[in-house]
């Protein structure tokens, strides 16, 4: 049976924990030509920055080839059926990402494609993001083992880290749950009332034994945070819940005010600076924002090759 990456939860714990080694590994010492002569289709509905230039420097890194189809280039959705599109493509390439406005597009794909369908993103979902997310959250509990006295403890591990999101509970809202619990973070969403997550990200983040903890209160969910995650509030197609949105997430601004001293900095970008988080904060030392970027690349070239082996 062909394997899809759809959300997190596609992977089981010992796969994410295999695909974030990987990624590591790729990361620190280059990735070898693993999928030479093999061919990504990207299908691009929304625009994009990191998730085009990450997936197709992955495959260029990666001995592959990365073919962009925007809106104007493909048939997806108007004029074909996508379960055509699934079965075409899947005659042409190895792979298949997909960055759509309607989760239930790629679902579909993946019931009649026979190559790897992956999430770019989607309205419910973007589980490459939380990839890099937990990569990201692994590099910094490494770098301050390494800057502290050996404490006879051993190494932290993703147990240790108390992460809290403050924002919307949006698509990578949505994954990052999921992806929290399966690692075991001690995870404190705070959105304002009406704004929480998908109850059914929260029950599957649930069934994977670590169940996210909730307020509407910023100040209680960062308390006594490592890590504090944020996301635009107004996001691509809300523009005319702009004002709405604004008035609501008052109070939930990343800020000197809001945050622990001792806590880093994480935004998936693009940043509204000045909305969600401080053009200072972001562009502070204690920012993750950029090392999220980067690592894009490395953890979605360590899921491209690890479902390569493993579809």
């Amino acid at each position: 049976m062909t394997r899809h990456f759809l959300d997190v939860d596609d992977l089981s714990p010992s796969e994410l924990a295999d695909v974030l080694s990987l990624a590591a590994e790729f990361k620190k010492n280059g990735s070898p030509p693993e999928l030479s002569g093999q061919t990504l289709a990207m299908l691009f509905e929304k625009p994009s920055t990191r998730t085009r230039l990450s997936f197709e420097t992955g495959m260029t890194q990666l001995g592959g080839h990365a073919v962009f189809m925007g809106p104007e280039h493909t048939h997806l959705d108007h004029g074909e059926p996508v379960s055509d599109t699934g079965r075409v493509l899947s005659r042409y390439v190895d792979f298949v990402m997909g960055r759509v406005f309607d989760h239930d597009c790629l679902v579909e794909m993946a019931e009649y494609a026979t190559v790897p369908i992956i999430n770019g993103l989607s309205d419910i979902a973007h589980p490459c993001q939380s990839l890099a997310d937990l990569l990201t959250i692994q590099e910094l509990v490494e770098a301050q083992d390494a800057s502290e006295p050996a404490s006879g403890h051993g190494p932290r591990a993703f147990e240790d880290v108390s992460v809290a999101w403050v924002g919307d509970g949006n698509n990578v809202l949505n994954s990052f749950a999921i992806a929290a619990s399966t690692v075991g973070l001690d995870l404190t969403i705070a959105t304002p009332e009406g704004y929480e997550p998908s109850s059914d990200a929260l029950a599957r983040a649930s069934d994977r034994g670590h169940s996210p903890a909730l307020t509407n209160d910023p100040e209680e969910a960062v308390a006594d945070a490592d890590v504090v995650y944020t996301d635009v509030w107004v996001s691509m197609g809300e523009e005319d819940e702009r004002e709405e949105k604004l008035a609501a997430f008052d109070g939930f601004q990343l800020n000197e005010d809001l945050l622990p001293d001792s806590a880093s900095v994480m935004h998936c970008l693009p940043a509204h600076r000045g909305e969600e988080i401080t053009g200072d904060m972001l562009e502070s030392d204690r920012s993750l924002a950029w090392n999220q970027a980067e690592n894009r690349l490395h953890a979605q070239k360590a899921l491209l090759a690890y479902l390569d082996k493993n579809g």
